[in-house]
């Protein structure tokens, strides 16, 4: 029971639970002159399905020791994103190694149209409705830095307005 509370009292930031989702474990070999040394990695994805989101990759000898040092850096990895309306303002394409992700706003009641490691993020991210389509390398560690790095390049209007000093009717007129 304390160790539970302990770990739940680490999942609450600012009074908001986050939700983890674990993407994979692997188990990874060395191979030495002597020996084979077996050890695990993990993938973790945490949100707080309010905008805000992060991933985290864990090594360790053994499965769970992997999950929790994953866990503990996706917590401290967390970045806000741009939640417009349960999707995003705008279209945005993004690149990380041989992975490529473009991300589209969706209408009310389209619902998350993506792959098994994106829906993951969006899901922990708080999105409602998106479009997406993974191009290129399906490696689960570059495609959420994809993704991630495509979410950190939105802007709404508000921010657009402020960077650009003027008001948001200019932004619309252009």
């Amino acid at each position: 029971m304390k160790i539970e509370k302990k770990r739940k009292g680490k999942n609450i930031i600012g009074g908001i639970e986050l939700k983890e989702k674990l993407i994979g474990v692997t188990r990874v070999c060395k191979v030495t002159k002597g020996r084979r040394y077996f050890s695990f990695s993990a993938i973790v994805i945490k949100g707080t399905k309010k905008g805000m989101v992060g991933y985290g990759f864990g090594k360790s000898k053994e499965a769970p020791d992997a999950i929790h040092k994953a866990g503990e850096k996706a917590r401290k990895n967390l970045r806000k994103v741009c939640v417009f309306k349960g999707t995003i303002p705008h279209e945005q394409e993004s690149r990380y190694g041989g992975a490529k992700v473009l991300i589209k706003p969706a209408s009310d009641g389209t619902g998350i149209i993506a792959g098994g490691i994106l829906r993951a993020v969006f899901e922990a991210a708080g999105f409602k409705n998106i479009l997406s389509k993974s191009k290129g390398s399906s490696n689960p560690h570059n495609l959420i830095k994809a993704a991630l790095k495509a979410l950190s390049c939105l802007r709404d209007v508000q921010t657009i307005a402020k960077q650009r000093d003027i008001s948001i009717q200019k932004v619309y007129s252009g």
